[in-house]
């Protein structure tokens, strides 16, 4: 048995050395870790199928050491993903059934395939996706889903299909809004559109690690009723919504990593905005939910159940749309690009599939700019800068002048503006300015940071600009459209 799985080219490992195993059962090719649980059942069946003889546990051991010896020293290297994965200008979404079918997109258009040139694995809770229809219509989502505008259907249907790419960067989608406002219930629709499981939202993980093992383990990231965000998971979830690094000691060992590298898609809710810092705002997608009457509420079974009969035809028209986004891609261009360049690129191709060009960028560019003034409304040293900036035009002075600038609007002494949230001392003004530099930037008003006269003293400069970038699509045919509604689907 070793040597034909050896031969038959089965074995491989990943960059991080983790050791795999193709499978063949009833036909269909399935991946495995080879240090997993299913893999390890599957060696004591295979053994007892050709010997008629249990499999020891000593026995089992040495063969899965030696079985992952020959994966990661005499077996290629491949990658293997969770539910999205591109390879050749293709994008491929498992389905997750039993025969372990996933479907093809490209620019000619999406078929269902069954051995597709990539590899999958099935993390714990992954559940299956419906097989996709043709002929369905996005407009079926809106009686699902509790939105208060078009602009807000525009960006949630530009999310999902943000979510279709496997190398991000995934823009975070945070909802918030009332109780009862079916914050939840969307979450877990929006979820099984991509990334069905069994535990479709979650509470917010504890620490750093356990959000790695939950990344590690699922595909699109839910977390419900969240009542704040700590910095560091702030800075962590900027770290997955673009593509980063994580490094945590193993278990049991003095020296040896568990490393992970990947971007994943990330769905939050909570009553309130608990997105306040800048650098995660930058990367959101804002929606506030509206109260539901309660003459208008319906059961929820009711609603899965209508969800359910429109899930097929609604996935195959998001993927018509991913698969007019590759056409058209190459052909898109902007004049200056905003943060999450990529997800705008992608959005701008795809938009045409559903609106007329410049939908999309009309709708990201009005809930930038009003996350935008959440932000600096929420952070004391952003709205004490707007206010010195629009008073006065121009100010420019040391961290300390600042400070004292601030107490004086602030018209209450120093324990007044400390306990509004500022910094402590002058030498944490630059970290918290540099932070709110970029949304600043957007509003007008431009920071800078220099060391003058012979004392070389920190010199804080702030002067109103004036910025307005614009996309736009090159393609002739896309220019000069124009109706009625501009999110009206054609």
């Amino acid at each position: 048995m070793l040597m034909n799985m050896q031969a038959s080219g089965a074995l491989f490992h990943t960059a991080t050395g983790t050791a795999f195993a193709d499978v063949l059962i009833n036909g269909q090719r399935q991946t495995w870790p080879i240090r997993g649980k299913r893999f390890r059942a599957w060696l004591r069946r295979r053994h007892y199928q050709e010997t008629g003889q249990p499999l020891g546990a000593e026995a089992i051991r040495a063969t899965l050491d030696l079985l992952e010896a020959q994966a990661q020293f005499d077996a290629p290297e491949r990658a293997v993903h969770v539910r999205v994965a591109e390879h050749a200008g293709h994008i491929y979404l498992d389905l997750a059934d039993e025969g372990w079918r996933a479907v093809e997109i490209g620019p000619g258009g999406w078929r269902v395939i069954g051995c597709p040139p990539v590899r999958f694995r099935r993390p714990a809770g992954m559940l299956p996706l419906p097989m996709p229809e043709p002929g369905g219509s996005i407009e079926a989502l809106v009686p699902l889903l509790n939105l208060t505008s078009r602009n807000d259907l525009v960006l949630v249907v530009m999310w999902i299909l943000a979510t279709l790419r496997s190398r991000g960067p995934y823009p975070v989608l945070a909802i918030s809004g009332e109780q009862g406002s079916a914050k939840t219930v969307i979450c877990k629709l929006l979820k099984a559109l991509i990334d069905p499981n069994a535990a479709p939202v979650r509470a917010l993980a504890r620490e750093e690690r356990e959000l790695m093992i939950a990344a590690n383990h699922s595909y699109l990231l839910a977390f419900d009723n969240l009542s704040n965000l700590p910095a560091s998971f702030s800075d962590a979830f900027c770290r997955l919504a673009s593509g980063g690094s994580f490094a945590v000691r193993q278990l049991y060992s003095d020296d040896d990593e568990v490393l992970f590298q990947a971007a994943r898609p990330i769905l939050l809710n909570g009553i309130e905005d608990v997105i306040r810092r800048p650098d995660l705002a930058d990367r959101a997608v804002f929606l506030t939910l509206p109260a539901i009457a309660e003459e208008h509420r319906r059961p929820e079974q009711g609603l899965w159940r209508e969800f359910e009969i429109a899930r097929p035809r609604v996935l195959g028209a998001l993927l018509d749309a991913a698969a007019h986004g590759l056409r058209e891609l190459p052909r898109v261009r902007c004049e200056e690009l905003p943060r999450m360049a990529d997800f705008v690129l992608w959005a701008t191709a795809c938009e045409t599939a559903f609106w007329p060009a410049g939908t999309f960028l009309r709708a990201y560019d009005a809930n930038r700019r009003a996350a935008i003034e959440s932000v600096i409304d929420k952070d004391p040293v952003a709205a004490c800068v707007r206010e010195i900036v629009a008073d006065r035009g121009t100010w420019m002075g040391t961290a300390s002048d600042l400070l004292r600038t601030a107490a004086d609007i602030a018209g209450g002494g120093p324990i007044s503006w400390r306990n509004a949230g500022w910094p402590k001392n002058p030498r944490l003004i630059a970290g918290r300015l540099r932070r709110a530099q970029p949304f600043l930037r957007t509003v007008g008003i431009e920071i800078a940071f220099s060391r003058e006269g012979r004392a070389g003293n920190r010199m804080i400069r702030m002067t109103a600009t004036l910025k307005n970038p614009r996309c736009n699509i090159t393609d002739p045919r896309q220019q000069g459209l124009t109706c009625d509604d501009p999110t009206t689907p054609r």
